[in-house]
């Protein structure tokens, strides 16, 4: 069963950075990646949530990926970068913004280079990550991006955008 489940992760990631920690998410969830810019602040959400970006009309909320993890706040820098990617909340399509360190590249993982996660115990969440994946020298950590954002506070948020678009039309 293990097995079957490692087998299905197999394809394309796209890596990136936080810190000096390599992670990845499946290519087919990336919509694009963009430079930083300006954040529009939304009051009263959890800290990890920067705020939103007009991306072409779309609003787009945007989530400091080293923030969830609980890592220490970096300031941005010209490496610094947000992935769009699409995700399903409440069984709606949205896209959401991920701000990370660097990206890195585009990599292809077989199935029989990722492992499961180690196990940390109860107190730890790890149902966000998926697998580690075997590359070269170093280990990937593969998310996913759905499990990260499938809390409360995202659905939350997404439903009081869904409200602010509905109430503008």
């Amino acid at each position: 069963m293990e097995e079957l489940q490692v087998k299905s992760q197999e394809g394309k990631y796209l890596t990136f950075y936080l810190g000096n920690e390599d992670y990845g998410i499946p290519i087919l969830k990336v919509k694009e990646i963009i430079g930083m810019m300006n954040i529009t602040y939304v009051p009263r959400t959890p800290e990890f949530i920067k705020g939103v970006i007009n991306l072409r009309g779309k609003i787009i909320p945007i989530m400091d990926l080293r923030l969830k993890f609980g890592m220490k706040e970096k300031e941005y820098n010209e490496r610094t970068c947000i992935v769009v990617a699409e995700v399903i909340i409440n069984g709606s399509q949205r896209h959401l913004g991920i701000v990370v360190d660097t990206v890195s590249e585009v990599i292809n993982i077989i199935g029989k280079d990722i492992e499961p996660p180690p196990q940390f115990g109860a107190k730890i969440d790890e149902n966000f990550l998926t697998g580690m994946g075997k590359v070269k020298d170093r280990v990937v950590m593969l998310l996913d991006i759905e499990q990260i954002i499938n809390s409360e506070e995202f659905v939350a948020l997404f439903n009081n955008m869904r409200e602010e678009e509905t109430a503008t039309v």
